[in-house]
Parts: C-alpha cells; structure tokens; sequence
C-alpha cells in the first residue's frame, strides 16, 4: 500500500452541512475500497489564486490515505463526476513527505492538546 494526499475544494455556495456532506462521501469511497485514512484537515473557505467557474473562493480539504493505487483512479473519477468539486490534487507521498506529514499532524495534535 501507497501514502497518499489529495487536496480538493468545494465550490463556496454549500452550506456546511452540504460541505461536510460531500467530504463523507469522498470518505466513504475511500474506505469501500480498502483505504486506510490516517488524516483529515479542513481547512476552510479561502481565496482562490484566479477564478474559477466565475467563483473566487471555495472551501479547502486535505484527506492523508494508505491506498492501492487503483483506488486513486476511483476517487478521481468521483472527483469528476461531482459537479460540487472544482479542483483536486492527489499526490503519492515519497519517504521524506510522509515524514514531513507526521511530524505536520504531531505538532497540529500538540496544539490542541494544549488549548
């Protein structure tokens, strides 16, 4: 099994229940086919670097997962197919990425701990 990142945004007019909606069913795909998720990160509505689809924001999400690669070609047509995604970015994790990843979900762990 492989490390994986993939990171898409949400078209900005979802509400949160819709958003959080959408973030399930990608969860969901993943898990049917055998994935492992080790991460999720929301990371909110922001602003996009140029427009796209007319819209300047979208909500942002980041799912780590140990996958076949099979299972990246299933999500990614998910991806297509659902008119609520209007970009993603899936990314095979090398040795050194996967260890920049851990020690990122350590610190991030860290500090909720603390407040």
């Amino acid at each position: 099994m492989n490390q994986y990142e993939t990171v898409f945004i949400l078209t900005p007019v979802l509400s949160d229940v819709q958003m959080k909606e959408t973030v399930e069913k990608f969860k969901g795909i993943l898990t049917e086919a055998g994935a492992e998720i080790v991460n999720e990160e929301s990371w909110g509505m922001r602003k996009l670097a140029y427009p796209i689809e007319k819209k300047s924001t979208g909500f942002y999400v980041l799912l780590e997962f140990n996958a076949e690669p099979t299972v990246v070609e299933k999500l990614e047509v998910n991806f297509r197919r659902d008119e609520r995604v209007i970009r993603f970015l899936t990314v095979k994790q090398d040795k050194f990425a996967a260890e920049y990843a851990a020690r990122r979900r350590n610190v991030r762990q860290s500090k909720t701990e603390e407040a």
